[in-house]
């Protein structure tokens, strides 16, 4: 058996480690993406909420400044 089988066999124990690797990885990888997909849709939320303020400043009839009786 050569160095590097020796070295992924893992002493018998690869069906276990190899996995633990991997779910560490996946884990690893949400973790960083996580923040990165949220602020986009943070950012996508404000838009769509500052695009219907301003549409409803629009269609809204301008106030007057003198209160009628």
């Amino acid at each position: 058996m050569s160095a590097l089988q020796h070295f992924l066999a893992m002493g018998g124990y690869a069906a276990y480690v190899w996995p633990a690797y991997a779910v560490f990885f996946v884990v690893l990888i949400a973790d960083s993406a996580a923040p990165q997909l949220r602020r986009r849709r943070i950012l996508r939320e404000l838009h769509g909420r500052l695009a219907r303020q301003a549409a409803r400043a629009r269609r809204a009839p301008p106030s007057s400044a003198t209160p009628t009786p």
